[in-house]
């Protein structure tokens, strides 16, 4: 068994390579529902993760590959104290359009620690400090406990319409699960987070001469409007709801009474039962007006993951990084993402596992080079032992 000082001390010497890799990973980029970059990507994640990985595979999805790493760990299965595996949950896919980094590329800042680039936080330097990781383990000839794999999906920042499939396939028989995205301000754990749905909800109504017909028609944009009002009426009663409708459309012009009217709702919530209240006032609406039809489609949706202070594996994860001289502190989070599945499941569950930094999906994204030596030297040392 390597020591955990003998690995922070070994992964503090790799500085060197693990700018180079993620410089590499950061300039292929990876815009959600781009196949084709998400293919040259997956090739190159995929090449990285074979040097340590004892198998990788990249199944397909429709806006291109996913992608599951396996590692078998030095656990056997009928041993009961080390049954089941350790998920990682990662994703691949960026909110950067094709072409930024040409005006903003990676950079490591005068401070020698600072890199910046669309990417780096939100998660590239997570999937680089994972590679890093297995890399420590093989040279100390360690292995991890338990078996592990590590699924990246490359349509997280869309909502995973496709990749939570895969998130829940691989969750099946976990005993952990370690989400990679990035930390909380100060570098703190997630243990928590809020659930997100994005509905829409379309209304048809019946066309009319607004001037002369008036009354034949029925408006599909005042009725969408009546059923804007009376979830924001929801959603007011319950103090953890948050509701933005982000999208309008409907009518075709002011002297047509509007025929078709549609919104897309983003809902948030940190309770199951205010879950339960907003998607059923949505399911469950009746129309205001007569001869009018509502219809919803959920588009995406993560279950609400309520925090736990006494979260077991945040504990173990706590205690490790003292015995490293890490500071490691836990919080919860506004934001979903696929550890909300497992979360709200009761498979025990940590996010934030990713490098600490700030900005993301901004223009000031940046991220910590020492936060990823350390986070690769405190995923190595749980995986060892745990």
């Amino acid at each position: 068994m390597a020591e955990p000082a003998e690995l922070l001390a070994l992964a503090r010497t790799f500085g060197d390579t693990v700018l180079e890799r993620w410089e590499t990973l950061v300039s292929l980029e990876t815009p959600s529902g781009d196949a084709d970059r998400a293919a040259v990507f997956g090739g190159e994640l995929a090449a990285g993760l074979a040097a340590t990985a004892d198998r990788v595979e990249q199944p397909p999805g429709p806006g291109g590959d996913h992608l599951v790493a396996y590692w078998d760990g030095r656990g056997t299965a009928n041993d009961g104290s080390r049954r089941g595996h350790t998920l990682l949950v990662a994703h691949s896919d960026t909110v950067f359009p094709a072409g930024t980094t040409a005006r903003r590329p990676f950079t490591l800042a005068e401070d020698g620690d600072t890199v910046t680039g669309p990417g780096v936080f939100d998660m590239k330097g997570s999937l680089v400090a994972v590679e890093l990781a297995m890399d420590l383990l093989s040279r100390t000839g360690a292995a991890p406990r338990r078996p592990v794999r590590l699924v990246v999906v490359n349509d997280e920042e869309i909502g995973s319409p496709d990749g939570s499939r895969l998130v829940a396939r691989h969750a099946e028989g976990a005993h952990a699960v370690l989400g990679l995205e990035p930390p909380l301000p100060g570098g703190a754990l997630k243990i928590g987070r809020r659930g997100v749905a994005r509905v829409l909800l379309s209304v048809r109504g019946v066309s009319a001469h607004a001037g002369l017909d008036a009354a034949l028609g029925v408006s599909a944009i005042d009725e969408l409007v009546d059923q804007l009002a009376g979830l924001r009426a929801t959603a007011a009663a319950f103090p953890d709801a948050a509701l933005n409708v982000g999208t309008i459309s409907g009518g075709t012009r002011a002297n047509v009474v509007a025929d078709h009217a549609e919104a897309e709702i983003g809902l948030r919530y940190a309770t199951a039962e205010t879950e339960r209240a907003l998607l059923s006032a949505l399911s469950e609406a009746a129309p205001v007006r007569r001869r009018a039809v509502l219809s919803t489609r959920t588009l995406s949706h993560r279950p609400a993951w309520a925090m736990d202070p006494a979260n077991p594996l945040a504990a173990e994860l706590t205690t490790l990084a003292t015995a490293l001289g890490l500071d490691l502190p836990l919080g919860s989070s506004g934001g979903a993402g696929d550890t909300n599945l497992t979360g709200a499941l009761g498979i025990p569950t940590v996010d934030g596992l990713g490098p600490a930094g700030a900005g993301a999906h901004g223009e000031d994204e940046h991220a910590s080079l020492s936060s990823l030596l350390e986070r690769a030297a405190l995923m190595a040392t749980f995986l060892e032992t745990h």
